[in-house]
C-alpha cells in the first residue's frame, strides 16, 4: 500500500478448510488496514490465531502513536476476533460500526462497548483529518451488519468481504478463479443485495478497492466490477459446458466422458467433475460460470439420486442457480428415476432450459442410449 493507508493484515498457511468447507491449498489472507492521519483509524481486526501478529503490525504502522478509531465493517470471526484485545490494548480508542454489529459484539464479547462507540448508518461520515470516510450500508453482503467505507481523498473503497478471494497474499495465483469460487460459494445466494451495492459503487469515483481477503485492487477496476456484475446478476461468464457426474460401477462415468470428448471435438469448452472425488465448490463454481450444465447420475435407493448429486444440486439451488441450460443423463437398472428427481430439485430455479433428449441408460450404454447421447451432444453444441 502507498501513502498513509497501511496494510496490516496476515497470511494464514495453517488453515485447510475456510469456513469449515472450502479447500484453500494456498491459505488465506485476513486483511486489515491502518490510515495514518491527524487521527488514526484501523479498519477491521483479525482471525483469533493471528491477533498478536496483527497488533504488532498495527503498532509499527502507527509509528508510536495510539489509534483513535477501530472501524468494524464485518463481524464474521475471521475479521472481528481481535476487537476485545484491540480495545484493551488501546483504552482511548473508539469503535465505529453499525447498530447490528454492536448487537453481534454483545453475543461474541459480552459487551456492546456502549461508552466507547459511534453507531453509524448509510451516509454517515467520519473525519480523521485529510480523510473523511463515508459509510455505505451493504446488508447481506454477506452478513446483515456489513458496512463498506469510501474515502474520497484517496478514492478508496474499503469493501468488507466483497471483492475478496481465497489464497494468501504471498502466493501467486489467478484472481478470477479463486475470487469466483469464493464469491459463488460464500456470497452467491445474495445476488440482489450485491447488485444494490454495485449501484451505490457506480456513483463513487473508485481507484482502489481494499477487501478483507485477497489482494488490494488498483488501476483499471472494470474487470473486477464487471465480473461482480455478471456473478451477482447470474449471467453467463464463459460460453462452455460444466459436466458433473456420479458413478457407481463406471457406466455413468463412461457416458459423461463420451459427452466431454464429443463436445470438445466440436470445439466446445468443457470442464468435468466427479462429484464424489473432485472439489465440489469448484464444480458449483463451474455451474455458475458456464451457460450449460450436464448432470449425469444414477437412480439410488429406489426413488432418489446418488447422494453426492443430490448434495450438488441442493448447493446450486441454495445459491439461486438460474438462467442456464441443463441436460440430464440418468442411469437405472430397473426403474430410472434420476431425471425426474433432478427436475424436481431444480423446480425452484428460474429460467432453466432443459435440453432434450434426456439420456436414459439401463445399466450400461447400448445402441438406444448411445443414440440418445449423440442427439444430446448435437443439441448442446447447438
Amino acid at each position: 500500500m502507498n501513502g498513509d493507508i497501511k496494510y496490516v493484515g496476515c497470511n494464514d498457511h495453517s488453515i485447510d478448510l475456510f469456513e469449515g468447507q472450502y479447500a484453500v491449498p494456498n491459505g488465506m489472507a485476513y486483511n486489515s488496514y491502518l490510515v495514518l492521519d491527524e487521527k488514526i483509524a484501523v479498519f477491521d481486526t483479525m482471525d483469533r490465531n493471528f491477533i498478536d501478529e496483527w497488533l504488532g503490525k498495527v503498532k509499527a504502522a502507527a509509528e508510536g502513536r495510539t489509534p483513535d478509531y477501530l472501524v468494524v465493517q464485518h463481524m464474521e470471526p475471521d475479521h472481528s476476533s481481535g476487537i476485545k484485545r484491540f480495545m484493551d490494548e488501546f483504552p482511548s480508542a473508539t469503535i465505529v460500526s453499525s447498530a447490528q454489529a454492536f448487537r453481534l459484539m454483545k453475543q461474541f464479547f459480552g459487551t456492546e462497548f456502549e461508552a466507547r462507540r459511534i453507531v453509524i448508518k448509510e451516509g454517515d461520515t467520519l473525519a480523521t483529518g485529510r480523510h473523511e470516510f463515508r459509510f455505505v450500508a451493504a446488508p447481506m453482503v454477506h452478513w446483515p451488519e456489513v458496512v463498506m467505507t469510501y474515502d474520497a481523498a484517496s478514492k478508496t473503497l474499503f469493501s468488507a468481504d466483497a471483492f475478496g478471494k481465497f489464497g494468501a497474499l504471498d502466493v501467486e495465483e489467478d484472481w478470477d478463479c479463486e475470487a469466483r469460487r469464493y464469491y459463488i460459494g460464500i456470497v452467491g445466494k445474495f445476488g440482489v443485495q450485491v447488485q444494490a451495492v454495485l449501484k451505490k459503487a457506480a456513483a463513487l469515483d473508485i481507484a482502489t478497492i481494499c477487501p478483507l481477503h485477497g489482494p488490494v485492487l488498483e488501476g483499471d477496476l472494470s474487470h473486477y466490477l464487471g465480473l461482480y456484475d455478471t456473478w451477482s446478476s447470474y449471467g453467463v461468464e464463459t460460453e462452455g459446458v460444466q459436466i458433473c457426474y456420479t458413478s457407481v460401477y463406471g457406466h455413468t462415468k463412461e457416458a459423461a466422458l463420451k459427452i466431454k470428448d464429443a463436445l470438445e471435438a466440436k470445439g466446445v469448452k468443457v470442464e468435468i467433475a466427479d462429484l464424489a472425488r473432485d472439489d465440489m465448490a469448484e464444480a458449483v463454481e463451474g455451474a455458475f460460470r458456464y451457460r450449460t450444465l450436464v448432470l449425469a447420475t444414477t437412480t439410488y435407493n429406489g426413488l432418489d439420486v446418488f447422494p453426492f448429486m443430490r448434495t450438488y444440486v441442493e448447493q446450486l439451488t441454495e445459491r439461486n442457480y438460474q438462467n442456464r441450460r441443463v441436460a440430464i443423463v440418468e442411469n437405472g437398472s430397473w426403474a430410472p428415476q434420476a431425471a425426474k428427481v433432478i427436475k424436481g430439485l431444480l423446480g425452484c430455479s428460474k429460467n432453466l432450459d432443459f435440453i432434450e433428449p434426456v439420456v436414459t441408460i439401463k445399466s450400461a450404454l447400448d445402441e438406444v442410449s448411445s443414440a440418445q447421447l449423440d442427439a444430446l451432444v448435437t443439441a448442446i453444441a447447438g
